[in-house]
């Protein structure tokens, strides 16, 4: 992890490398951080720092990828962290019960993989670095990818319930 920056955001700064569920750790992370910052930042801070850490994570996602030399390593979280702050962002405001619900929303949707989150999860999977010389940063962006469409599932169900 400490052999490059970008593996330390990419790994969710050690999150990731929960032996179980990393995924859930990340996410965990995620909201942790975002309940510290939560009245610190203002909408548009909160705004540009999940549109930086999505294109911030493409590029953290891709080189830390590259580096183990597997295209989606389920230590890699950070597509985690910036999805789900980006679903907290737009719930909010909303008490822990509401995040609560957020929080099980998108774990269920990046787990299970229904529909869409399945078909952005495996839009890269077949890439092969040996022929296509952009196929890290393809796979960078698939890492990032599925998260960012269980985030608009989650936020999708959440807002068919608020208005129903």
């Amino acid at each position: 992890m400490m052999a490059h920056p970008a593996h330390v955001m990419a790994l969710g700064f050690g999150s990731g490398l929960s032996p179980k569920a990393p995924g859930t750790m990340g996410t965990l992370w995620a909201w942790a951080l975002f309940a510290l910052l939560e009245h610190r930042l203002t909408e548009s801070q909160w705004g540009w720092l999940i549109a930086i850490s999505i294109v911030a994570g493409w590029w953290v996602c891709t080189l830390t990828a590259k580096h183990m030399r597997v295209l989606d390593p389920s230590s890699i979280v950070w597509d985690e962290i910036a999805a789900f702050w980006l679903v907290l962002w737009l719930v909010s405001p909303t008490g822990f019960w509401g995040q609560l619900a957020a929080f099980a929303l998108f774990r269920f949707f990046d787990a299970a993989k229904p529909g869409p989150v399945a078909w952005a999860d495996q839009l890269y999977h077949d890439v092969n670095p040996a022929t296509d010389p952009a196929a890290w940063h393809k796979a960078g962006w698939g890492i990032m990818l599925d998260d960012l469409v269980a985030a608009f599932c989650a936020l999708l169900v959440i807002a068919l319930w608020r208005v129903w």
